[in-house]
């Protein structure tokens, strides 16, 4: 994976902001953690460290939508792990923040308190709307090209979608559709088959329904996905023969047939698929396959940036503002 930018967006007005400086960001996904720890400096950020694990936070929730102690368990072994690394980052260059999982969890106060003693500092859940936002910026700071692009973002308990223009958001959106919860809703006792692909995907079109028409409108010049689901598509779709860091709709759709013929979850095994994502790709794939039939693309491109590389460029705009 790259560094979060080589592009110095900011480079006009950081002078005034020190110039080296220790920043992190802390994704509390629905399906995986991430860490990101970065040096500002000769106006950009260098990545000092990059840590992701398996969380599956959003596994955890029951019936009514409290985690279980299981997941709780695996979130605050993972942090503890993380916590090493953010030696020398003071706490108003940290931010941690949860996503769909803990915005569902209606224990997510009790979450919040081990998580924030184990750390040592402020945990926020952002809404969907911050967390289209933060997406966009991470992924629009790590593109040269201008024109307006439409940004996709696949996470274990909710997808964003984000229309803009350079670093400014036009239009965003959250959906309470991920790979880990759909999984859990389509394909619970592990069975892969057309019929249940048809229908996951067909749930996914109903919720799309309410952005389709206005998205559209608005137009784009180029679709563009950020984070694991899309990521994984289009690393196995390489390892096929097909074009590096792209999904084509062909290529989705030969994808979603090799998925359907593994018969099961326990013996999904592609090239270019790394194992601890097999079991939620098959729901991956059915979400992005109705992305593509909604909004009708062609082609998708994999953008490095996403949520915890636009946490730490909005913290450096953040400081930028403050000081003029």
């Amino acid at each position: 994976m790259n560094s979060p930018t080589e592009r110095p967006n900011l480079a006009s007005d950081a002078s005034s902001v020190q110039q080296e400086q220790r920043l992190a960001a802390i994704d509390l996904g629905s399906n995986s953690f991430h860490l990101l720890v970065a040096h500002y400096r000769d106006d950009r950020l260098e990545v000092v460290a990059r840590l992701g694990e398996k969380v599956q936070l959003a596994a955890g929730l029951d019936a009514a939508n409290h985690l279980d102690e299981a997941s709780m368990q695996r979130a605050m072994a993972c942090l503890s792990r993380f916590a090493p690394l953010l030696e020398g980052v003071v706490a108003e260059r940290l931010r941690v923040v949860g996503t769909s999982a803990l915005r569902t969890a209606r224990n997510r106060q009790t979450f919040i308190e081990r998580a924030e003693a184990l750390l040592g500092c402020r945990i926020e859940v952002i809404p969907g709307h911050e967390e289209a936002r933060l997406i966009y910026l991470g992924a629009a700071h790590t593109l040269a090209e201008n024109g307006r692009r439409l940004v996709v973002d696949i996470g274990g308990g909710s997808t964003e979608f984000i229309v803009g223009e350079k670093l400014k958001p036009l239009k965003l959106e959250s959906l309470d559709i991920g790979c880990v919860t759909h999984t859990q809703r389509h394909f619970a006792d592990g069975q892969l088959s057309e019929a249940r692909m048809g229908q996951a995907e067909a749930d996914v079109l109903a919720q799309l329904a309410s952005l389709r028409v206005s998205y559209s409108e608005l137009g784009w010049d180029e679709a563009l996905g950020s984070s694991g689901t899309i990521k994984a598509a289009a690393s196995v779709l390489a390892a096929s023969g097909g074009t590096p860091c792209e999904i084509s709709r062909s290529g989705l759709l030969e994808l979603r047939q090799r998925l359907i013929e593994c018969g099961h979850l326990d013996r999904v095994a592609l090239e270019g698929l790394k194992p601890d994502r097999a079991r939620i790709f098959p729901a991956g794939v059915a979400i992005l396959g109705a992305i593509f039939e909604a909004l009708e693309l062609t082609t998708m491109r994999y953008a490095d940036g996403a949520l915890r590389e636009g946490v730490l460029h909005d913290m450096l705009a953040r400081d930028i503002s403050r000081q003029h």
